[in-house]
């Protein structure tokens, strides 16, 4: 199994009214949520680890995880809000503004936590839940006291607004790179994480120096690039499709490149740094593919695995 470790949410879309106005449709995402989402439809055994709320969207949320196949046996459940994400597009990209005090995904400590099973091979971390506190030092935990046993993957998804103490943020970063085995960024959160004007391959060797086996980059309608730590790079190009929007694409782009390694049976740290670079390539691909499908129609909706052709 792979656990999915963060934060669960309702995106507020806009949508236009009858009469015209502008009004917001509440629909389920949340970056490690969507991974997790995404991981089912694609037939992946998938758990979410993350505070939900009793609320009528915390109802929202456990509908769609069991609807998408991914176990609800992990989540924390509370009384505290449901976090809203208001959505506004423009030319298809997306902005947020989040509402998050005092929310169920955000109040969660170590003692909410439950051990890990013996069958689960993977985590996977990332988007807000590293930057706001307590959780994101209750997922450094998670992390830290998880052993060698599960490969890691993080995504930082990095949201500025989020961080009030740029320096604890950075140095939690730090520590959460330590003990990633695969480490995925865009190129904006690359730039955002080595500030200066260093070309994309020195910044991704900058990472890989904390001990991943892989950094993957992602640029966009220009593809994603795997760096491995013996220098070589391999890079999937993107399907062309037509985009309806980008909400959710990095994130299943994620559930792609974490089903692809799960089906070749390379979810161990072993397993995955005896990797051929080809091998590699063959995730990139199939999570830009995957990815490809989300943002050819509105909001975070990943692909079934009957969908892929």
């Amino acid at each position: 199994m792979i656990l999915c470790c963060g934060e669960s949410l309702i995106d507020m879309i806009p949508t236009p009214t009858q009469d015209g106005a502008q009004g917001f449709v509440p629909h389920p995402g949340g970056a490690v949520f969507n991974t997790a989402i995404g991981l089912g439809r694609l037939g992946i055994e998938v758990g979410l680890i993350s505070g939900v709320s009793n609320d009528l969207f915390g109802d929202q949320l456990r509908a769609a995880l069991t609807q998408s196949h991914v176990s609800t046996d992990h989540l924390i459940l509370s009384d505290r809000p449901t976090t809203l994400a208001f959505v506004q597009l423009l030319d298809g990209h997306a902005s947020y503004r989040f509402y998050d005090e005092n929310s169920a995904g955000r109040i969660i400590s170590t003692d909410d936590l439950s051990p890990l099973s013996d069958d689960v091979r993977a985590l996977y971390f990332g988007g807000i839940s590293l930057a706001c506190e307590p959780c994101a030092d209750t997922y450094l935990a998670l992390m830290q006291y998880a052993g060698d046993a599960p490969l890691i993957m993080v995504d930082p998804n990095i949201r500025p607004g989020f961080i009030t103490d740029q320096a604890r943020y950075r140095a939690r970063l730090d520590q959460v790179f330590e003990r990633a085995d695969i480490i995925k960024v865009s190129d904006e959160d690359l730039d955002w994480i080595l500030p200066g004007d260093a070309p994309l391959e020195a910044k991704s060797q900058s990472l890989l120096a904390h001990g991943a086996a892989l950094v993957i980059v992602t640029q966009g309608a220009d593809g994603a690039t795997g760096f491995l730590p013996n220098g070589e790079t391999r890079h999937a190009a993107v399907p062309k499709v037509q985009v309806a929007d980008t909400v959710g694409a990095g994130d299943t782009f994620n559930a792609g490149v974490l089903a692809r390694l799960s089906q070749l049976d390379l979810l161990s740290r072993d397993a995955l740094r005896s990797a051929t670079p080809e091998t590699i390539l063959s995730a990139l691909t199939h999570g830009s593919k995957v990815a490809a499908v989300t943002v050819s129609r509105p909001g975070a909706n990943p692909p079934w695995a009957n969908e892929l052709v």
